[in-house]
Formats: structure tokens, sequence, C-alpha cells
């Protein structure tokens, strides 16, 4: 694995050599690498020192960390060292600063620099956090999953579509992923991703937004022709910036754009309720978030049956107004007799949303301390639990916050909510938070792992964005490495003593046939 690493950064160092900036930043991660590998050789086989050991768990505890080798259980030794290197590079900024800047960078229009980046893109980071190149791929992501007591979100790792070709090969291949689910095991793929981005163009959704909002503050004398029966998407203390003055009306084109996504969004819904697969519509920045939910409450409208939602929206956490807009609308859908599905997360756009504000003159839409992002989200989180406990609906909590998940896990525990129930499912990132992954499935709760798929070249963006969201989480992901190689050194000191016992019963056997003899 490093030996294409060696290829690209020499190659590079040539190249850039008038470049100081890139030297230093390539010179560092030579060392991340060397670091990286010295870590794990000295963890899995030195008896170094190791940071204080989780604490034994007890009857009321979710979590059994203790164990480690109950929970990695599924994971064989190739994969747990792998895992070990990646987390260990990814958590180290200059790393990721840097493969950020080499992916933007006009170095990746030179041919053999582009595929030398990709190769080792493919098999370091890639293979990591990424599920697969196709439908093919992933699917035996989802079956190793499966067999390992975990379930797969699929989610094709589309951007954002700018025109109305674009959206049609785009919702082609929701529709392909849908359709994959049917060669599955069953209840394998717990949803499939919906990026309403994907599906119309981002500059439509950005004026359905800005008409939306003025509807909302202007009811009685702003009434939009086109818009079809929804739940609330806006609360009063929603963030109404952006629409400043009165838009426009969508023109004739638009309106006819706006249907086609509607019929995009209907084909991919059909499609879902015949594979009997539900799905889950992502959440954006607030610019387009509106037009996002209009697109989603709509479908929820128009789809969801009986006891369990077959589309989810999603609700940032991060947001001043997210306990009040989910609050708003679950009362609605109640009264419409509909099961709401909602995935709840903390949120992507931190530094992006707090940037517009700023430059606006307005107060920030998000919490103003990350403590209270967590209270949102647990709050959100109880208040949930307690409503589909007793009713229709579902909860998908997207967390890597090990105390949120301890406490929905230990309210939803009281509440008789476990794996056997469709009303709740844990979800994290492919490659990431996979000890709270293993030990929420071992203290019996639907745990899925969100897997993003796609070829390398297409999903660049995904991981650039991704690696920008998530520059943060992944530096503070000690836990797992730390777990990882704990049981690492456990693998190998079984082997080694497996070794010595073996020598030692031939020592004893060839010892008795010489006794024999004599």
């Amino acid at each position: 694995m490093l030996a294409p690493h060696n290829l690209v950064t020499n190659f590079l160092l040539m190249a850039m050599t008038t470049n100081a900036r890139s030297v230093n930043l390539i010179r560092s991660l030579n060392s991340s690498f060397r670091f990286a590998q010295t870590t794990l050789v000295n963890a899995t086989i030195l008896n170094i020192p190791h940071p204080p050991q989780p604490q034994q768990t007890t009857s009321d505890q979710v979590y059994d960390f203790v164990d480690t080798k109950r929970l990695f259980s599924s994971v064989n030794t190739c994969k747990l060292i792998r895992s070990t290197v990646n987390l260990s590079m990814a958590s180290m900024e200059p790393v990721v600063d840097l493969g950020m800047w080499v992916m933007s960078s006009r170095l990746m229009e030179v041919g053999s620099v582009r595929k030398m980046v990709l190769g080792v893109i493919k098999h370091t980071v890639y293979e990591h956090f990424v599920a697969g190149a196709d439908t093919g791929e992933v699917n035996r992501t989802v079956k190793k999953l499966w067999e390992s007591g975990l379930r797969g979100m699929l989610d094709y790792g589309l951007e954002h579509a700018v025109d109305n070709e674009s959206c049609d090969k785009n919702a082609q291949q929701v529709l392909k992923t849908v359709e994959s689910t049917q060669f599955l095991p069953p209840s394998s793929v717990s949803y499939v991703v919906v990026k309403i981005t994907a599906i119309c163009p981002i500059s439509l959704l950005k004026r359905v937004s800005d008409l939306l909002r003025w509807e909302y503050k202007n009811p009685s004398s702003f009434p939009l022709q086109w818009k079809r029966k929804t739940l609330p998407i806006f609360a009063e203390c929603s963030a109404f910036y952006h629409t400043l003055q009165n838009p426009s009306p969508l023109t004739t084109t638009e309106e006819h754009d706006l249907e086609l996504a509607h019929k995009r969004l209907t084909t991919i819904c059909d499609k879902a309720l015949e594979s009997n697969v539900p799905v889950v519509i992502d959440a954006e920045d607030t610019f387009i978030q509106p037009g996002i939910d209009y697109f989603t409450y709509w479908a929820t409208v128009k789809y969801n049956k009986g006891t369990k939602p077959l589309v989810s929206g999603t609700i940032q956490a991060y947001m001043k107004d997210a306990g009040q807009r989910l609050f708003l609308t679950k009362k609605s859908a109640d009264k419409m007799g509909l099961p709401i599905g909602f995935k709840l997360v903390r949120g992507a756009y931190m530094s992006s949303e707090r940037k517009l504000a700023h430059s606006l003159g307005v107060e920030s839409p998000l919490h103003n301390s990350i403590n209270d992002t967590h209270h949102c989200f647990n709050e959100c989180a109880s208040y949930m639990l307690d409503e589909v406990s007793s009713g229709p609906g579902g909860l998908i909590l997207a967390t890597h916050n090990l105390e949120s998940g301890k406490m929905a896990a230990r309210k939803a525990r009281d509440l008789g909510i476990g794996k056997d129930s469709d009303k709740l499912e844990f979800a994290s990132l492919y490659g990431m938070a996979d000890a709270m992954s293993f030990g929420l499935r071992n203290a019996g709760f639907g745990v899925s792992k969100y897997l993003p798929f796609g070829p390398v070249s297409e999903i660049m963006p995904y991981l650039l964005r991704r690696a920008e969201e998530n520059k943060g989480l992944l530096s503070s992901s000690n836990l797992d490495r730390h777990l990882m190689m704990k049981e690492l050194k456990r693998r190998v000191n079984a082997c080694v003593l497996r070794l010595v016992e073996g020598e030692s019963r031939f020592k004893t056997q060839a010892s008795s046939i010489v006794e024999v003899k004599m």
C-alpha cells in the first residue's frame, strides 16, 4: 500500500520543486505515512503504554468496548490493519489538506499524475470510505455487512445537477440502485438515499425555496399555483434572510422543469414501493433546503401509508429551528393520518452557513455552541422515540456521538424498541465509528452503514466534500483506532501463544517417541 504513495510523492516532488508550500505538504505526507506505520507496529506488537482502558460495562450500559474479540469478531485481520492505518492517516490534518489540495489542483489535468493519484486514492481512502464502484460492488459490501449483523444505506455519489439532461441521468442511476436491492437478502438494505439536488436543477431549487419563503411570510397575497399538497416547511424562527425581496413567479419553462422533477421523484418512489425498500432524502444548506423539504413532504403525503413510512426526510439538529420544524411537521402528519420518518443528523455546512449569515449582517441560523447542538439532537431523538413507540413513523439516528447513541439506546430499550422493530435505525458513515456500530449491534439494535459508491473519478467531489466536512470528526476518531489496535495486539499475542503451545506439544510428543524407542 505504501509503494504507490512513494511513487506519486517522488513524482510530485520533482514536478513542483519551485513550489515551497507544495513540497512541504508532500513531505508531511511522507512523515504521516511513516508515523501511521510505526504507530500500527507499536500498538500491535510492542508492549507500549496504552490510553486508559474503557470501564467494564454494567447491565444499564449500552456499549461493551472491553471485549474487543467480540466487538470485532466479524472483521478479518487484513481489514482491521487497513482500517487502522487509514484512520491514523485520516486523523492527521496535513494529510487531509494535502489530499484535498492535490485533487483540487491543476495537477489532476496531467494524465500521468491523475492516473497515479487516483490509484493511490483507490487503494487507501476510497477503499476505506467508499463501498464500491457500481451496484455490483456495493451489493457485495452489503452482503458482508449483513453477515456481520449490519445493514446498508445505499447512496450513489451524485453531485448537484445543473440541467434536465444530468437530472435524467442521475434519476436513472437512483432507479438502478433501487432495483439492485431486489437481488440482496431481504432487509439487508435499510434505505436508498435520494438527493433532490441530483434530480432537480440547483437553480430551480433556489427559485422554489425563495418563493416558498416569501409565501410563508405573505400567505394571503402570494399564492403559488404550482404548489402541491405538502407538510409544514418552516417555523416562525426559521431563517428567511435569503429572500430579501419579492421573487418573480416561476416562468413557464421553470414550471415545466419543476413538473419533470416531480415525475423523476415519482418514478423513484414507485420503484422503491415495488422493491419494498424505503428511501431517505438528504438535507443540504439553507439556500435550497425549503425546496428539498417541499419535495420530501409532497412525497410523504403521496406515498406514506399505514404505519411504516416509505419516504423519510432529514432534520439537521445544528439549526436553531430544527426542533420546532420537526414538531410542527410531525403533528401535521398525525392530523393527516400519515406515518412520517425522519433521519436526524447534526449537520455538515457549519462553515458556509455562518459565513453567509455574517456577510449579510444577520444572526447565524445555527446553534451558538456544540453543546446546544448536542442538546437539540438528543431532545429531538427523545421526542421521536416517544412518538414512534406508541404510534406510526420511523427514526434514523445518524450519529457518531457515543453519548447521543447511548442515551437513545437506553430510552429505546425502556420503550421496548429493539432490532426487530422497524421504528429505529442507528446509522453512521462507512469506514467510521465502527466500534460504536458494532457496540450497538451487540446491544441488540438495528444498525446501518451509510454506503456511498461510484467510480473513483466520479466520486472524487464526494470525497473532497466529506474530507472538508469531517476533518474534525476524523481527527477525533481516537476510540476506533485505539480499540482496533488493542484487538490487533490481542490477535498477535493469541497467534504467538498458539505457536508456543504448538511447539511445546511437538517437543512433548517428540520426547515421548524417544522414550518409547529407548
